[in-house]
């Protein structure tokens, strides 16, 4: 059936708005397509990756459990190396390092522990690393790297034990009135249920006059 004249018009009009906009158009439909083609693969993809460095945990945690250094060494290389956007790397990082601590590799402990610091996705584990990391250099005496450390924007969660501890470096550099204020800090910043730790601040306040 021929068209009138009115639905000619619009026609016309339809097919001159489509010559002035359908390269944009089209670009705009392409770039959506192409951008959730990638996001579907990137999910694939995340996925796939959490799998296989979960796998990987696995070998280290029972590496760890039976004391085989080689094969959690091997296990937590592939993990920074491969998987270094999971938290299957930093929770892998954070077992190494107690692995090393507790046969007193120091250097091997620190060094998984800086890693997490730098790179691990998830804030509580950075904080967590940073905690670990300055109780080993206190051991250490290195006692201005501590507090440097201790320096670095935290979670509240963390804000007690992070006092607690810069008290122990003022202690130990003979400086007693930061101390103290700094126990006292933690067991401002402490909650009821943490009993046991504000038992301790509160005997290292008294033993310095507080």
């Amino acid at each position: 059936m021929p068209l009138d004249l009115e639905e000619q018009e619009q026609v016309a009009e339809l097919r001159a708005w489509w010559q002035q906009h359908g390269n944009l158009i089209l670009a705009v439909v392409v770039a959506a397509a192409l951008a959730f083609t990638g996001w579907q693969a990137w999910r694939w993809y995340s996925s796939s990756q959490a799998a296989q460095a979960a796998g990987v945990f696995d070998t280290l945690a029972k590496a760890a459990q039976g004391g085989d250094a080689k094969a959690l060494r091997d296990a937590a290389g592939t993990l920074i190396e491969s998987y270094p956007r999971t938290l299957y790397a930093s929770m892998g990082a954070l077992v190494a390092a107690r692995f090393h601590f507790d046969r007193s590799d120091f250097k091997s402990a620190k060094a998984q522990l800086q890693w997490v610091v730098e790179r691990a996705p998830s804030e509580d584990f950075r904080d967590l690393a940073r905690l670990r990391l300055a109780a080993i250099l206190l051991d250490e005496k290195a006692y201005d790297e501590v507090l440097k450390v201790l320096e670095a924007k935290l979670n509240p969660a963390y804000e007690s034990q992070f006092a607690a501890l810069r008290g122990d470096v003022l202690v130990a550099k003979n400086q007693p009135a930061d101390a103290r204020a700094a126990y006292q800090l933690a067991l401002d910043k402490a909650g009821k249920e943490q009993g046991a730790f504000r038992e301790s601040v509160r005997m290292r306040l008294e033993a310095l006059g507080g």
